[in-house]
């Protein structure tokens, strides 16, 4: 067992990477693997097709490794995981200007899918008060769990500004539903990932 904190060894490891290491990039991606995916399955609701997007993804930053030139590692796969899934509704529904699936009009409706017995549709209609960057801050803080300064490293924002962007989400959704609903989300979505 390692026991390094896991930005030295990440930055380690990606160096490694870049050196032709591929072992050091297998490590890499069982680092993040899980939190990419459930991101992208945050943004799809769609199993499958999170499981294609975040392939892409790692295939893509092992391709583009040589143009990481320091900084953040994690904030430049979230990066890439976010242009993905955009470039994926672009193509899906390339009349749409949409980021996630929370933006898709209302007959594409991703959520039918997983909506079985349980209400969703306070929630989706919730989120779709917010923006796109509210939603992936709400997303990343309290259904994967990360802390305000990573979440500031992957939005290219400060600190400040993503706990404030946070609280003004939040103050947002209160007035559309309760807040403990929402903050069992990530509980329902489990449940609904395992009835898929």
């Amino acid at each position: 067992m390692n026991t390094k904190p896991e930005t030295e060894l990440v930055n380690e490891l990606v160096k490694a990477s870049q050196d032709g290491a591929n072992d050091a990039f297998a490590q890499l991606y069982d680092i993040y693997i899980k939190k990419i995916y459930n991101f992208i399955y945050y943004k799809t609701l769609n199993s499958t097709v999170a499981e294609d997007i975040c392939s892409q993804v790692f295939v893509k930053a092992w391709q583009r490794l040589s143009q990481f030139k320091g900084g953040s590692f994690s904030a430049w796969l979230y990066a890439i995981a976010r242009n993905s899934v955009s470039d994926y509704y672009r193509h899906e529904n390339q009349h749409l200007n949409i980021d996630d699936c929370w933006d898709l009009s209302d007959k594409d409706d991703f959520l039918a899918r997983i909506d079985q017995g349980l209400n969703l549709d306070k929630i989706k209609e919730a989120m779709k008060v917010l923006k796109n960057e509210e939603r992936e801050i709400l997303m990343m803080r309290f259904w994967l769990d990360l802390p305000f300064k990573e979440i500031a490293e992957q939005l290219e924002k400060k600190e400040g500004a993503v706990k404030m962007a946070c609280g003004r989400a939040l103050k947002n959704l209160k007035h559309n539903m309760p807040l403990v609903v929402f903050m069992l989300l990530p509980e329902l979505i489990n449940i609904c990932k395992k009835m898929n």
